[in-house]
């Protein structure tokens, strides 16, 4: 059955194209500094926001009614195996990511429940087989069932714990079944809401020993895919543990898990948390963990995560300058981990939305080429720390200061004279380099 019968594939037509349904900046074949766009971006979309979002909010029911839902839980879950794989072909992306609950519907044991993960998983793998297309990652949603109330992995409840080591222990079998490169922790209920009644340092332990019970799960298995933890400040808890990329790293160091994991970031996140998304991704690769990127925007107006599609060419122009001078995101992706308004509710918006995420993240990776190739920036940030290159600034450098030396520089009393950073003559320079590729 198709689920898309009046949209083609949608193809690149360039920028003189009045088409809605065609790329208009994103070329797969096109070579970007040495590769294609489609090996920069390694593009996915998101199981939960395409196939089973239907537009609900706090304040109303969901207003998008798919043809791949039916009565029937399995049937439902079953039709949006075909419906995942049909949009992947027509929408051109490579690659899926999924919770274990997007794909199969919770039975009332565990022992059901996994047998309704094992009849689509089987179907995930022959459409994957037949189609070329690769799951980017998966996860174990830990957040939804009101099991869940007080943590997974922080839980004060050792049931619950026991109940989250056996689910993530089904996820990562799915994972290796499937082949998925990836596989994120996102902590939905890891955190608090107050700290009166939380042992914090006892709840963080205890995350870290499920993290390394994981580990030791992948190695027995032969599960070989990059581990990532997806940072997030607040919603649902009001304080995740993981409340961006310098708090998780910390959290990795001190367990010793950071040659283990990177990070899987959030654009709309690194907003909830005070950050740019270009700032997360400068602080996840100068620690070496940057791993995969989650592609939306939020509102500023707006105070949570409306994940929004990513079309802000600001962003998308810094976020791929940071990943290209990061050397890129190897095994990782850019997931589309975002849905339609609830205002876009028909199939077609579905594919107009993935065409402008896509067409906005390639524009943004031709004007941060650009901004690299002329070393706009570089040359900007080289100029500003030229006091470093000799005297005493090349000894500060070298190791060979003292706060002996240090003073008998500053004693000789110099005339110190601060240079203007330029800001705004610099952004006009990004708005024009945006603007011409």
């Amino acid at each position: 059955m198709s689920y898309f019968q009046s949209i083609g594939k949608i193809q690149y037509e360039g920028k003189g194209s009045d088409n809605p349904l065609a790329f208009k900046h994103y070329n797969p074949s096109e070579i970007i500094m040495g590769k294609s766009m489609e090996e920069h971006m390694r593009f996915a979309i998101a199981y939960w926001h395409t196939l089973t979002g239907a537009g609900s909010d706090p304040f109303g029911a969901g207003t998008a009614h798919r043809a791949w839902d039916y009565a029937d839980a399995m049937d439902t879950a079953k039709a949006r195996v075909e419906a995942n794989f049909e949009f992947l072909d027509k929408i051109g992306v490579p690659y899926y990511c999924f919770h274990d609950r997007d794909i199969a519907p919770e039975g009332n044991t565990l022992q059901e429940t996994n047998r309704n993960l094992d009849v689509i998983v089987e179907l995930l793998e022959q459409h994957m087989r037949t189609s070329g297309k690769k799951l980017l990652w998966n996860t174990a949603n830990m957040f939804t069932h009101p099991r869940f109330v007080h943590g997974a992995g922080t839980t004060c409840n050792a049931d619950v714990y026991a109940y989250a080591g056996a689910q993530l222990k089904k996820s990562l079998e799915i994972g290796k079944r499937l082949g998925a490169e990836n596989y994120v922790f996102w902590g939905g209920r890891e955190g608090y809401e107050t700290l009166l009644n939380t042992d914090m340092a006892f709840e963080l332990d205890n995350l870290a020993r499920l993290f390394h019970m994981a580990l030791a799960y992948t190695k027995e298995i032969g599960f070989e895919a990059q581990f990532l933890i997806e940072p997030k400040p607040k919603e649902p808890s009001k304080h995740q543990y993981d409340f961006d990329a310098a708090t998780t790293i910390a959290f990795l160091q001190k367990y010793g898990l950071q040659e283990h994991f990177k990070l899987n970031l959030e654009a709309n996140h690194a907003t909830l948390a005070g950050h740019t998304f270009e700032h997360e991704i400068r602080v996840a690769a100068i620690n070496g963990m940057l791993g995969s990127l989650d592609a939306n925007q939020g509102d500023l107006l707006l105070g949570w995560d409306t994940d929004e599609f990513p079309t802000d060419l600001y962003a998308t122009t810094l976020t791929m300058f940071e990943v290209l001078k990061a050397g890129g995101i190897g095994k990782g992706g850019v997931n589309f981990d975002a849905k339609v308004r609830r205002g876009s509710f028909e199939d077609e918006d579905l594919f107009l939305a993935h065409i402008a995420g896509m067409d906005s993240y390639a524009w943004g990776l031709k004007a941060a080429a650009k901004l690299i190739e002329d070393r706009v920036l570089d040359g900007i940030v080289d100029n500003r720390y030229r006091s470093f290159n000799d005297g005493i600034g090349a000894d500060i450098v070298a190791g060979k200061a003292t706060l002996h030396t240090l003073e008998q520089y500053a004693l000789q009393n110099n005339p110190i004279k601060n240079e203007s950073g330029r800001q705004e003559r610099i952004k006009l320079v990004l708005s024009e380099i945006i603007f011409s590729v």
